[in-house]
């Protein structure tokens, strides 16, 4: 393929993979726009192959390591459940940044290329700040993993001083980079770079860590733009303009989802940086701080609440990460197709930070084949609930907290939440009285129209569903 046609290859797949991105903006879309991006990188990945740059002699070892890493995807995708997205995500987003780390290291040891005066300096530049967003995005995606996973808990580490810390650990970056970029042979740069990667490192484990397990959707969004730098990064490391690019729409995307998880929350990214949200336990009320749940939860069986669903006109159900673990998002379309054909409205809320990470319910809504027109964001969706009969949260907690709005000395004060007490009556499917992954008490549980439904979510709404049917 002449070195013409490569560069036309590329531009198609520049423009599938912008398409792709428009296509999935929409869930009636993003199936086209999976399928766009498929395209462009089957196109990408051929175009380079096939390429002026590769020689005959390297093309078996890139089949060879494509058939390895297709079989390790494909294992992925039959055997990683919907639940285990999350944490499937930043483990991915780690292996950009380790490919930009490599990438970097490679081309800095290649001496088929000399570079001198200028283009020795920015070609040092991009290599150094390649490793250096890749590092990061590495430790910080696997911290992010071990999170999400459950094999690292949730609460943050905050050391004394650590934005100190975060500071001199710059600085000596800064530093370094000015002796890396005025290094006169590769050997005396070898050390100022592999300094700077070891301190890229210890600051993606220092900073993932001190972010709590309440903000991990914005977590994710975060990576997912680091990772499209660290592309970019490497795009620039290697002279190629699709990575440039792609690299670039992956960043920009990243950040944009990063902005608006942020103001889903009501914090600021700078606020999830420096850290301390959400821990998993509960927050201990003192002196001028946080009012206490005042009242009694009272609970209601399967039998009960399928009546309560049977008698309403309008239905208003709130998934959550409980919704996910349990995988009960198949039983919660079987009970949602049997109450449209009884003619009750049923319709879907969706918060922007539930789950695990951005748009996690909507992707198991879609698999259980529940209707798009019904899966309705918050925004669309909070004023209806005062003309709501019965509104059922399925293992939601923070995402329904009427401290939000009640309680200025809450944690969570301010952050926008599904008003779901509103309702007639409302539901709230939970294995137990414990708070959510914020670590904020739940006022909502002992509010004199809510009722608590505990148990595994799967099983509650079999016998819901069970009920239901008879």
């Amino acid at each position: 393929m002449t070195s013409s046609l490569a560069t036309v290859a590329y531009l198609g797949a520049i423009i599938l993979f912008i398409l792709s991105l428009g296509g999935l903006s929409n869930p009636e879309t993003a199936r086209r726009g999976n399928l766009f991006g498929m395209i462009g990188m089957t196109i990408a990945v051929l175009a380079t192959i096939l390429g002026p740059r590769v020689t005959g002699a390297g093309i078996p070892w890139i089949v060879g390591a494509l058939v390895i890493g297709g079989a390790v995807g494909l294992y992925a995708a039959k055997k990683v459940q919907m639940t285990q997205m999350p944490e499937l995500v930043a483990l991915m987003h780690s292996l950009v940044g380790l490919a930009a780390c490599l990438v970097g290291f490679a081309s800095y040891v290649d001496t088929s290329v000399v570079f001198t005066g200028a283009e020795k300096t920015i070609h040092s530049v991009e290599i150094y700040i390649g490793i250096l967003i890749g590092a990061v995005t590495f430790s910080g995606s696997v911290v992010a993993f071990g999170k999400l996973s459950g094999r690292i808990g949730g609460k943050p580490l905050l050391l004394p001083g650590r934005h100190v810390i975060n500071l001199i650990g710059l600085l000596i970056v800064l530093w370094f980079g000015r002796e890396f970029v005025n290094a006169p042979t590769v050997q005396a740069g070898m050390g100022p770079l592999l300094i700077m990667t070891v301190i890229a490192l210890l600051f993606g484990v220092h900073m993932v860590m001190a972010i709590g397990g309440a903000d991990m959707p914005v977590v994710v969004s975060m990576l997912n733009s680091y990772s499209g730098w660290a592309a970019a990064a490497t795009g620039f490391m290697l002279g190629n303009d699709l990575l440039i690019v792609v690299g670039a729409l992956v960043g920009s995307s990243g950040a944009i989802l990063s902005y608006i998880m942020c103001r889903a929350m009501n914090r600021n990214f700078i606020s999830v940086i420096a850290g301390g949200f959400g821990g998993g336990a509960p927050v201990a009320a003192a002196a001028g701080g946080a009012a206490q749940p005042q009242g009694e939860a009272v609970p209601v069986s399967a039998v009960e609440t399928a009546e309560l669903l049977r008698e309403a006109k309008n239905v208003i159900i709130v998934p959550g990460y409980g919704m996910a673990v349990a995988q009960a998002q198949h039983t919660v379309f079987e009970i949602t197709k049997l109450l449209r054909e009884k003619g009750v409205n049923v319709r879907f809320g969706i918060h922007p930070v539930a789950g695990r990470m951005p748009g996690h319910m909507n992707v198991l809504l879609a698999e259980a084949k529940v209707p798009y027109d019904i899966v309705l964001e918050m925004d669309e969706i909070n004023e209806d609930f005062s003309d709501t009969d019965v509104s059922m949260v399925i293992g939601a907690n923070d995402i329904v907290n009427p401290s939000a709005q009640d309680d200025p000395a809450s944690p969570i004060a301010g952050m926008p939440v599904l008003e779901v007490w509103k309702a007639k009556t409302s539901i709230v499917m939970k294995r137990s009285m414990a708070s959510g992954y914020a670590g904020v008490d739940n006022p909502l549980f002992y509010k004199d129209n809510n009722r608590m439904l505990f148990g595994d979510a799967k099983k509650m709404l079999d016998e819901v569903l069970a009920v239901l049917k008879a």
